[in-house]
């Protein structure tokens, strides 16, 4: 039982009461961080001889036959916290007049907040490394698809002609702004808030640029009362995996889409699929669909922190608690996220004679059409547009063109080479993007 923290009060905590204010899955997240802390605080308070090398020494030795013995060692469930818990193990390990020291100048406040932060931030490197894996899969299909004709949508609708590879370097450009964010984040993160002690530092000489250093923290959040309730970098990120999931959720659409029959344009391999329990002709495409409904699940978590923290007073409250399950919610639902999408972009069939046959349809020469009356018969684009859609609606001919000038303008190869204005989907602006993102991906 948590007893070391209960010093003033008469009973201790009833049985049911401790489940309520437990938050095991976080505590198990920031296990390692916890003792990284223990063991850089302790360090400074050698070095500012606010304990003797001694005591440091017994201490050091403590925790590291905690870090070996692992999380399996502690009584977890026994305790409010994993910081309560392993101060626990430790006097129990060597004593209380030395173990009891290593709390001296802080506080679980800024013990806590300093945990978060660099298990975020190695969260946010893994993060950084999946999405890197992701982006480079989908510029690996892009480059074998310069030359992939398929339809291009708007309101879900046939709309003119273009490539997959086009189409992909779209998504490959979104989730490229959304590693920009991840980095913006992670040096927002990687700030360190110990030495705050409660909210309002200690009187104690200790250092705080010294454990900074020692925890490889970038920098301080400096006012004390700032550092123990700040959690707007813990908000930050979960927005920021909200938008990564946005942004994998609308690939998953399509993915599904495409690989339904009415699509027809690609096949999700075996391994990221499964299949009816009654129809077993059926291919299902499951992974891409938790995908796009675990996206749900983190906007919950993003709308619960936002909730939480709205009209919370400083400094510290015993509420900040319950942000950091929904964080670890969210990172873990994003990283398992980023990893399915890349098995399946890399894993997909690219069916690109139903992609192609697709263009006969749903009159995507269209807007092509036109451009040719603008160009050939030098007629407003809207007299054009006008004409091209009475065309289509009542099936007759236009007698303005030739008949080779008009095949000419309803070859979808043709009308795709022809866009070579930049961001366009001719193969040789294509080609040009992808060497482009090839030499950033390489330096990432």
């Amino acid at each position: 039982m948590d007893i070391i923290r209960r010093g003033r009060l008469k009973k201790q905590i009833d049985e049911s009461s401790l489940e309520f204010l437990q938050s095991l899955d976080a505590d198990r997240w920031i296990f390692d961080a916890d003792l990284l802390v223990d063991k850089a605080h302790t360090r400074m308070l050698l070095e500012n001889k606010i304990i003797s090398e001694k005591e440091a020494s017994i201490i050091l030795d403590g925790l590291k036959q905690i870090e070996e013995g692992g999380i399996e060692i502690l009584e977890l469930e026994a305790y409010e916290d994993i910081h309560a818990c392993v101060e626990s193990k430790l006097i129990e390990l060597i004593g209380e007049e030395a173990g009891g020291r290593m709390h001296t100048a802080r506080s679980r406040n800024d013990e806590v907040a300093t945990c978060i932060r660099i298990a975020l931030r190695r969260e946010e490197l893994k993060l950084i490394d999946y999405l890197n894996d992701l982006r480079g899969t989908i510029l690996k299909r892009a480059e074998e698809n310069v030359e992939t004709l398929m339809p291009g949508f708007t309101h879900l609708q046939f709309a003119q002609p273009t490539t997959l590879a086009h189409h992909l370097l779209a998504h490959f450009d979104a989730l490229s702004r959304d590693l920009e964010r991840l980095d913006a984040l992670y040096h927002r993160t990687n700030l360190s808030p110990l030495g705050a002690a409660a909210f309002a530092s200690t009187s104690f000489p200790i250092d705080r640029d010294r454990t900074m250093e020692l925890l490889g923290f970038e920098g301080l959040v400096e006012n004390s009362m700032d550092a123990v309730s700040a959690r707007d970098f813990l908000i930050e990120a979960i927005s920021v995996f909200s938008i990564i999931m946005m942004h994998l959720s609308r690939l998953a659409e399509e993915l599904i889409l495409w690989s339904s029959q009415g699509f027809d344009m690609i096949e999700l391999d075996d391994a990221v699929t499964s299949t009816s329990s009654i129809m077993p002709q059926k291919k299902n495409p499951d992974l891409a669909e938790l995908i796009r409904a675990k996206t749900g699940t983190v906007y919950g978590d993003l709308t619960a922190v936002l909730t939480i923290m709205k009209a919370m007073p400083m400094s510290y409250n015993r509420d900040l608690q319950e942000l950091t399950p929904h964080l670890l919610s969210a990172v873990t639902i994003t990283k398992s996220s980023l990893r399915g999408m890349t098995k399946m972009i890399g894993g997909m069939r690219v069916k690109s004679e139903s992609m192609r046959a697709k263009l006969d349809l749903g009159d995507l020469m269209a807007t092509d059409l036109a451009d040719t009356l603008v160009r050939e018969c030098g007629i407003p684009f809207r007299t054009a547009h006008k004409i091209v859609g009475e065309v289509i609606s009542e099936g007759r001919r236009i007698e303005e063109l030739d008949e080779a000038t008009l095949k000419e303008a309803l070859d979808p190869a043709l009308s795709v080479d022809r866009r070579k204005v930049t961001g366009g989907p001719s193969p040789r602006e294509v080609r040009r993007m992808i060497d482009k993102r090839k030499k950033a991906l390489s330096l990432t």
